[in-house]
């Protein structure tokens, strides 16, 4: 089914243009100014690469098939293949529209308006692919098919991380990162409503770990939903490192379970946990200071298969051009602020089911903290599963989905990031209110 993986990989990179566009968008209503070039970039490719291929195999080969082996498929695949119809009448209404505005012959909010529907509709489809037919596919299939299936997606691969990537799409894609306000992929404060398929990706059920006589985790249940961010905070102590490096596995469990993704990992070596999507960005960075920034992130890519490394590679670039700039210096020559964003892309290049970030704010300048955190937000927005540790409870919990207290190796207090954040004992023990 790598054929899915490669469809998710493509969606991310439309949410990460959904951010930018929002951005944009939110511009164009406050000042009345269009930012022609970047919104023609965006066009282009989504004509090129969407519309011209990215929808064709899946109906050519994904939706056809299905069709054929389950009675279901008709009333879900009805609705997404009309959708690829009308989706090139749609992006020429959108140039025409440009054209318009430009030449001042329509105000700037009818285009933004009409940006916002098509955004709307974008998001619609991509949930309807990711909630329904994806599942119903996983299911009807054979192996036969997914071999068909595969084949055809390998054989023209996504245009930023395939292993036969065109660089036509890869050129079109950072043409539209350059010229973004904000990076595509990192720095973006929204990105609509835009929301991943929904499940419990990652369960945890009466964990325990020791360092010697000392149980440092008293039996820890708790369980982190696809595309939700799930803040651990506590004090020093509390367990919050212990239960990360727990789940990355470099951490012995001496009782408990762990399922990931439907499979129980409690006995996996770490590089196994990592290769199924489990990457961490360890509590005070540990980046390899003599190793050059791009050999930092090369060896975060060690599981993956060698032919995508330099497309990732270009796509944290692109994320944190700072990394570019300093490609080549040792990594220990980098502020503390630009060797957390190296740990953070150092995690993201082995292509994270499930981010784990361990007190990224630790030791940094308030105005850095704020980066960071921005960080986090964005990767929240495109749809990231994540699980942040962090004594800066209240940074954290407000930008959590929902969040956990942990004192002394156990949960005590567990709600919604608000909730938490409201809660007087929460406001008194952490948040110094």
């Amino acid at each position: 089914m790598e054929a899915l993986s490669i469809i998710k990989d493509e969606h991310r990179n439309l949410w990460r243009i959904a951010t930018s566009l929002e951005r944009v968008i939110e511009d164009m209503e406050k000042t009345g100014e269009v930012d022609h070039v970047f919104l023609g970039s965006v066009f282009d490719y989504l004509e090129q690469f969407v519309d011209n291929f990215h929808h064709p195999k899946e109906d050519a080969f994904l939706f056809r098939l299905l069709r054929q082996r389950s009675s279901e498929a008709a009333q879900v695949l009805d609705r997404l293949e009309a959708d690829h119809g009308r989706a090139p009448g749609n992006l020429k209404g959108l140039r025409e529209q440009l054209a318009a505005t430009v030449s001042r012959q329509q105000p700037a909010a009818d285009l933004s308006a009409a940006l916002r529907q098509y955004l709307k509709g974008m998001e619609e489809h991509i949930r309807i692919e990711e909630k329904e037919a994806f599942p119903l596919a996983s299911r009807a299939l054979t192996a036969d098919d997914w071999k068909e299936i595969d084949a055809a997606f390998l054989n023209n691969a996504d245009p930023v991380f395939g292993t036969q990537a065109q660089a036509e799409f890869r050129e079109l894609y950072h043409r539209i990162a350059s010229l973004a306000p904000v990076s595509v992929g990192l720095g973006g404060s929204s990105a609509g409503e835009l929301q991943p398929a929904a499940g419990v990706l990652l369960s945890v059920s009466g964990l325990e770990s020791s360092y010697g006589r000392i149980k440092a985790l008293k039996g820890l249940s708790l369980e982190v939903r696809r595309g939700e961010t799930v803040a651990l905070v506590g004090a020093n102590g509390a367990g919050k490192t212990t239960f990360l490096r727990s789940l990355s596995g470099v951490q012995p469990m001496s009782a408990g379970k762990i399922v990931f993704d439907g499979e129980d990992i409690s006995r996996l070596r770490s590089d196994m946990r990592m290769r199924r999507g489990i990457c961490q960005s360890p509590e005070g960075r540990q980046v390899f200071g003599p190793l050059s920034i791009e050999d930092n992130l090369r060896l975060g890519a060690y599981t993956q298969p060698k032919t995508q490394v330099e497309g990732d590679l270009e796509k944290i670039f692109a994320m944190f051009p700072i990394l570019k700039e300093k490609r080549k210096l040792p990594a220990g020559t980098l502020s503390g602020g630009q060797q957390q964003m190296l740990a953070i892309g150092r995690a993201l290049m082995g292509r994270p089911k499930l981010l784990l970030l361990d007190e990224p704010s630790m030791g940094l300048a308030p105005l850095l903290v704020e980066e960071v955190f921005n960080v986090v937000k964005t990767l929240k927005a495109q749809g990231m599963s994540i699980i942040l540790a962090e004594q800066n409870a209240f940074s954290a919990l407000a930008i959590a989905d929902r969040g956990y207290v942990l004192e002394t190796g156990n949960i005590t207090l567990t709600g919604s990031g608000r909730e938490l954040i409201e809660d007087e004992q929460v406001r008194a023990a952490y948040l110094g209110m």
